[in-house]
């Protein structure tokens, strides 16, 4: 009996020392794997800044085949494609190669990455390493247009131009979803017990810059009757949206109209700046000694926000996603890659447009960006566009539950003997 006992007591231990051996070497593995999907996810959120540096030299090349690829870049003019004519590989025919390559090198990620969905899979990999691959991808991307037929370049450039404005539809979506965020965070709830005090603070900031915009383009521009008309309408159109956005029945508070007023306000002052220098509207620019170095400045600013504006509408993926409730795991994907690629690569037909002026046959003055009445008027219609669609997110609601207190007041009126 005792020596029965005691093999019982050492299988028993044999048993529990395994089980705890078994054990302690899962919890290893859920650590290891834990510290693999953060390593996996940090690599993710590096990526979009790699992603972002590309784009931004592509930028600055196509620049450098715009205003001075003709000057230095001469063995390109052996190449077939540049034979004919030096604008075929330069100036915007330039651009539109560049573009074009920045344009099929996003549309090949976005179609290789659209499909993920777990930091474990192939797809991520792709996304977020591989990059000596992906570089030789990239200049094999830039090359292919300067190989292939004008006639396909012109084809894009007129793809570019519904590109660019699916790339400023994005943006504006983008806009919407940071306000809507900024009213639900910083704003308080109507029940709710707090001052919302920083909301307060933004909104203010936002009108007055608004209005402080306004009024020093009226200074500026108060001989040039199509200005003051846009500067104008402007106007009323940030004075409707904080009276509808106050108005009891929608009861959106300042914060939202504020923001949006201060983007329309830009972009007024940006279609203003698109303005050619011809005649008395932008004569000011012309008498001015500082005129050379205030436009390199701002070439550069502008530059930098055509890629800030891509990369930060590129990373606010879930503004774009039709359910935005999903619970995040914690080895899910930490933004959407297929979405993110698929804004780069409207961004590249964007950046195309602004560095021609969305014309494709006349030449651009070198340093400018995005100057012209095409551009102008693309501007105007921007503006009115996104205040027209931020009164029918303010309105669409209210509509609606007229007509559904409509339906339900029909269906309770009794018929008629």
């Amino acid at each position: 009996m005792s020596l029965s006992s005691e093999t019982s007591k050492d299988s028993g231990a044999e048993y529990y020392a395994r089980n705890g051996a078994i054990s302690k070497l899962e919890e290893l593995n859920v650590i290891k794997q834990s510290d693999d999907i953060h390593v996996q996810g940090k690599q993710s959120r590096r990526a979009r800044y790699i992603y972002g540096f590309i784009f931004f030299a592509t930028n600055l090349v196509a620049w450098v085949f715009r205003d001075y690829g003709a000057k230095f870049l001469h063995p390109l003019h052996n190449l077939r494609a540049c034979k004919t004519d030096q604008d075929e590989c330069f100036h915007a025919g330039g651009v539109l190669r560049v573009s074009f390559g920045c344009f099929i090198f996003f549309v090949i990620m976005f179609a290789t990455t659209s499909g993920a969905r777990k930091l474990h899979e192939f797809q991520n990999t792709w996304h977020s390493r591989w990059w000596i691959l992906k570089l030789v991808l990239y200049f094999a991307s830039l090359i292919v247009p300067f190989i292939i037929p004008k006639s396909f370049v012109l084809v894009y450039g007129e793809l570019a131009r519904i590109g660019a404005g699916i790339f400023l539809l994005l943006q504006l979506i983008s806009m919407l979803e940071f306000i809507a965020w900024c009213n639900s965070n910083w704003m308080p709830h109507p029940q709710s017990k707090k001052c919302g005090f920083s909301g307060l603070i933004l909104a203010t900031i936002s009108f007055l810059a608004s209005f402080g915009g306004i009024i020093m383009m009226y200074a500026s521009n108060s001989t040039c009757i199509f200005n003051i008309f846009t500067i104008t309408w402007t106007a009323i159109l940030v004075k409707v949206m904080m009276g509808i956005s106050l108005h009891s029945k929608v009861n959106e508070g300042l914060l939202s109209s504020g923001i949006m007023g201060s983007y329309i306000v830009y972009l007024c002052w940006s279609a203003i700046q698109s303005e050619p220098q011809t005649g008395k509207c932008q004569a000011h620019w012309r008498s001015n000694k500082d005129s050379d170095w205030i436009t390199i400045v701002g070439f550069l600013i502008a530059i930098c926000s055509i890629v800030m504006a891509t990369f930060s509408t590129g990373i606010d993926t879930r503004s774009f996603q039709f359910r935005k409730d999903q619970v995040q795991l914690e080895d899910d994907i930490p933004y959407n890659y297929g979405i993110f690629h698929f804004v780069f690569a409207m961004g590249s037909m964007y950046f195309a447009m602004l560095f021609i002026s969305w014309d494709l046959k006349h030449p651009t003055r070198e340093w400018s960006m995005d100057v012209g009445w095409a551009s102008t008027w693309i501007k105007i219609i921007n503006e009115w566009f996104a205040a027209s669609i931020y009164l029918w997110k303010l309105l669409s609601p209210v509509m609606s539950k007229k007509v559904e207190d409509g339906e339900e007041s029909a269906q309770h009126v009794p018929p008629s003997v």
